[in-house]
């Protein structure tokens, strides 16, 4: 019988017979969290005059959650494969339900950036756990591609149903209910996790905590995440924003170095340095940096220039929901198993690319269904399609000891990528909307006329930036066409190609994304 690190191949690793139970509690918390990356934006200029915020630290009601998650989500995996990803999800739970009623019940500004710091930081636990128990679970090719895409979906699509469910929440009730719409989520998730999820045996990891690389790594990854939202507002030449982009290069790079050395690291690095999940942190952060962008312009868009109602605005973008779902579900699930990843990777990230190439025509006077809505059927199908191999192959070929962290840099390059695109095509789009109204400004010599050209200009500004998006998602086919070179599941079973140490064919059966 063959051996991996974590032990000999054994009954544990039989199908659980209460697998695609536990896939309902698991999606319903991965809705959860990524929801509130964009539930709250809708709702945001509501909390602020109810709770006298400032305009200088409104910014901070989205930055403290993005800077926990995304800075604490390494530990969060760290931790899945310490405590036992069962465990780690549940008290993630629970702790993020917590969180959420304590933002509802907010009475000031403090009260509120703390508890959006503390969703974070639970939600750090709950993303890494939750993609890693998949990983262990199933363990069929084909009903691991039906899971994952289900699972691709959600994540894919999770933020515009943000935008709809914030739209209806602040419009119909208050905005505090942003927040206590998580409690039930995460409690009805938490209670069916602890009475469905068998998490299998061996799998833990019980090397020593490395906190000289929670240190680095943390205050690495906070610096680069609030070097970018910093970059937004102060811009790119502001002397505390050069400063933050320097200290994350030297914090992440000095992170590196003591994975590289240290007996039981965080991070690692046979993680990061096999090829195909490499090619998939990197393709997968780079599309995540053009569609949160597109969120944020649409959503101005639609509702600055055309004059939609929360609802409305949230509503609009269903089309883009229903082309992930399809495409996940229908496509990439089916695939999958038929063809080599990359050949739903790459395709789909074009696809997403001709989508946004459609909405560099926008105009103030632009078709919601003749422009936005098709553009929106081809981002969503497109990212759907390479969605969901790429939430697959971020556990590609790991041992089950390592699936949390593994699962935790396919969190973190979302979480970087969309803090990125959002401060990154939001300060391109600035400069191009300023250019047009300076060139412009000696045409409009009516208050009508100045509406007009501010609205236009605004329109020229997103049109810019979303030209960088469709240049980006050309470069993340190419990344995921060039880097990931696995072939379909049951193709083979030669080494992994580049894989780390020990990481053979039979390694990676505890975990098989893919036969290699």
């Amino acid at each position: 019988m063959p051996k991996t690190a974590s032990g000999p191949l054994s009954a544990d690793l039989a199908p659980d017979p209460s697998r695609w139970r536990a896939l309902v509690f698991i999606a319903l918390a991965q809705l959860m969290v990524v929801l509130d990356a964009t539930i709250v934006n809708i709702a945001l200029p509501s909390a602020q005059l109810d709770l006298g915020i400032s305009d200088g630290n409104r910014q901070w009601v989205i930055t403290a959650y993005a800077l926990a998650f995304g800075g604490l989500l390494l530990f969060g995996g760290r931790i899945a494969d310490l405590w036992g990803r069962k465990r780690t999800f549940v008290v993630g739970l629970l702790g993020f339900a917590a969180a959420s009623a304590l933002g509802g019940a907010a009475t000031g500004e403090a009260m509120l950036l703390g508890s959006r710091a503390l969703q974070g930081a639970f939600g750090a636990l709950l993303a890494p756990a939750a993609l890693s128990l998949l990983a262990v679970m199933f363990t069929d090719a084909k009903e691991r591609a039906k899971a994952f895409g289900i699972y691709g979906a959600i994540a894919g699509g999770g933020g515009a149903v943000g935008l709809i469910l914030g739209g209806v929440l602040t419009e119909y009730l208050d905005w505090r209910w942003t927040f206590f719409v998580n409690i039930p989520f995460a409690v009805v998730a938490a209670a069916g996790a602890y009475f469905v999820i068998r998490e299998p045996a061996g799998g833990r990891n019980r090397s020593p905590l490395d906190i000289p690389g929670v240190v680095l790594s943390t205050l690495g990854l906070v610096s680069l995440v609030y070097g970018f939202t910093r970059a937004e507002s102060h811009g790119w030449s502001d002397a505390s924003t050069v400063g933050l982009f320097a200290a994350s290069v030297v914090l992440l790079a000095a992170f590196l170095a003591v994975e590289a050395k240290v007996k039981s690291p965080l991070l690692p690095l046979r993680v990061i340095t096999e090829r195909n999940r490499g090619g998939v942190y990197l393709s997968l952060g780079l599309a995540i940096i053009a569609m949160f962008g597109l969120f944020l312009f649409l959503t101005y868009y639609l509702q600055v220039v055309k004059g939609f109602s929360p609802v409305k605005t949230g509503f609009a973008f269903l089309p883009m929901i229903a082309g992930m779902i399809t495409g996940s579900t229908q496509i990439g699930a089916r695939l999958m198993t038929r063809v080599a990843p990359r050949l739903l990777m790459g395709p789909g990230f074009l696809t997403a690319a001709t989508g946004m190439l459609l909405l560099t025509q926008l105009e103030v006077g632009s078709s919601y269904a003749g422009l936005i809505l098709p553009a929106q059927l081809l981002l969503g199908l497109g990212m759907g399609t390479a969605f969901m191999p790429a939430m697959s192959l971020s556990t590609h070929g790991v041992e089950a000891r390592d699936a949390g962290v593994a699962s935790a840099m396919v969190n973190t390059s979302q979480q970087v990528g969309g803090a990125i695109g959002t401060a990154l095509l939001n300060t391109i789009a600035a400069s191009a909307t300023t250019a047009y109204l300076t060139d412009h400004a000696a045409a409009a010599t009516s208050p009508q006329a100045q509406r007009l050209l501010q609205l236009q200009g605004m329109v020229e500004g997103y049109s810019a930036a979303i030209w960088w998006a469709v240049g980006i998602l050309v470069v993340s086919a190419a990344i995921a066409v060039t880097f990931i070179n696995t072939g379909r599941p049951g193709a083979g079973s030669q080494p992994v190609a580049g894989g780390g140490e020990g990481e053979l064919a039979e390694d990676a059966v505890l975990i098989p994304v893919v036969a290699h």
